[in-house]
């Protein structure tokens, strides 16, 4: 599998890139080689008074590159410049990413809907599979603050198409997770529309516990009534969970670049890292 690693060379980049237990979780579901990739804005020059980027990033990526090789990763290196979230999509896609990973500090203590532009963006765009790794906020040398990535992995789903395709990504990440929650949320806008008739929450979250515990993976469902985004959020924190998975659209027909509201409150407010999965490219 190949990972495409974002750093805008911040403490909380460097945090993502050098945690030696996550390298070690992403090697578990069969990471072999990483991509570091670092955009320059365009309304940033080299010239500007104060900054020494081209050294910067040399000798940043040097060592991001060393660390990740010390770990046992084939690591290439990408600096361009442009529109963050735009290079990134394009970087994947033309070498084929099997996932995208970028670090986040979470909600902003002026705002806790807000994350970083670039994080946002991607979760609104992404075109592979996206890891948002949560890191510590406030802080001089911020941590990851659930490191073991996919050990209590979380998954929220409407029944969709495209949380469908979130649950597959189970068949990777289940060697590197040891317990999951299936959680499904019914509101009043939902009510008969979550399946056949007679098909209800519970029994179509038991046939997904079946294939996990298949696996070695020890399950458990929720079925909840309430906002949606609210009561993910809740069963995150009640479980305990180290990455919530979902998918980046459900039932709504908007275009890809409207992200679902469920899934952007979920991203900026999680508390734990987030696996976003987007509709397959020709959806």
């Amino acid at each position: 599998m190949r990972a495409l690693f974002a750093t805008d060379l911040s403490a909380a980049s460097e945090a993502a890139i050098q945690n030696e237990t996550s390298l070690e979780t992403l090697q578990q579901i069969g990471v072999d080689t990483i991509d570091l990739v670092t955009v320059v804005p365009s309304n940033v020059h080299a010239g500007m008074p104060g900054m020494d980027l081209e050294g910067r990033r040399e000798r940043a990526l040097d060592r991001y590159q060393s660390v990740m090789e010390d770990a046992g990763f084939e690591v290439d290196t990408h600096v361009v410049r442009g529109t963050p979230h735009r290079r990134i999509n394009g970087i994947a896609g033309t070498i084929g990413a099997d996932l995208t990973v970028v670090g986040s500090r979470g909600k902003s203590p002026l705002e806790n809907r807000v994350i970083g532009s670039t994080a946002r963006n991607l979760s609104r765009t992404t075109v592979v599979p996206l890891l948002i790794t949560r890191i510590e906020r406030e802080t001089a040398e911020p941590e990851v603050r659930r490191e073991q990535l996919f050990q209590r992995m979380l998954y929220a789903t409407d029944f969709s198409e495209n949380a469908e395709r979130a649950f597959e990504a189970f068949s990777t990440l289940r060697h590197a997770t040891e317990s999951a929650r299936l959680v499904h949320v019914e509101s009043p806008k939902d009510a008969g529309a979550t399946g056949d008739e007679g098909d209800d929450p519970a029994t179509r979250l038991e046939e997904l516990t079946a294939q996990l515990e298949e696996w070695d993976i020890e399950t458990e469902i929720d079925v909840r009534q309430g906002d949606p985004a609210d009561e993910i959020l809740a069963a995150e924190d009640e479980f305990d969970a180290t990455t919530t998975l979902l998918g980046s659209r459900g039932r709504s027909r908007l275009r890809r670049l409207l992200l679902g509201s469920v899934s952007e409150t979920v991203i900026a407010r999680a508390a734990g890292n987030v696996y976003l999965v987007p509709p397959s490219r020709s959806a």
